[in-house]
């Protein structure tokens, strides 16, 4: 299946504050498993998922400059969690507040990925757009995607440098 083009409806989908949306993927970011939560609130049927990329449900609105973050951070062998507006099969979106671990084999190499995402707090929510609204137009002034990146990943760090925090402290502060 190739990637869908999405377009953006506007609407926010919504699912229940006890639920968690979880997905694994191999070292490659190709989906090797998802919940029901996750099917259903994405909208893809478990056919229709199953060994795509996860950016299949990006938002046009998430920094890349996040998603690259993020991935450094897990193929590093870390955690990193992080809020990510997600686009459902028709195109409406949802927030998750999103926990990524890398799932390690008995030798303690790196096998894959697993994702286990909440819904978070409206508040949450209205603090982290204007800094990803920022990061998209450092992204976007680039004539370049990775000097775009480069330019919204240095922005991040001065930020959370003169703020004397960490971006794993900045994101529990919201």
């Amino acid at each position: 299946m190739s990637r869908p083009n999405i377009v953006p409806t506007g609407r926010e989908g919504h699912f229940d504050t006890e639920e968690i949306i979880v997905s694994k993927t191999d070292l490659q970011g190709r989906i090797t498993y998802a919940n029901d939560v996750f099917l259903r609130v994405s909208g893809f049927s478990e056919r229709e998922i199953l060994g795509q990329p996860h950016n299949i449900i990006r938002h046009p609105d998430m920094p890349h400059s996040v998603f690259k973050l993020l991935w450094d951070t897990i193929q590093g062998g870390e955690e990193i969690f992080a809020y990510v507006v997600n686009l459902a099969k028709n195109g409406d979106h949802y927030w998750v507040f999103a926990h990524v671990t890398p799932s390690f084999d008995a030798e303690g190499k790196i096998a894959g990925y697993h994702s286990n995402r909440r819904k978070p707090d409206p508040e949450q929510i209205a603090k982290i757009e204007p800094v990803y609204r920022k990061l998209r137009e450092l992204e976007n002034d680039s004539g370049r995607v990775k000097d775009g990146m480069a330019a919204a990943i240095e922005f991040l760090q001065q930020t959370l440098e003169k703020q004397g925090t960490t971006y794993e402290r900045f994101v529990f502060s919201l």
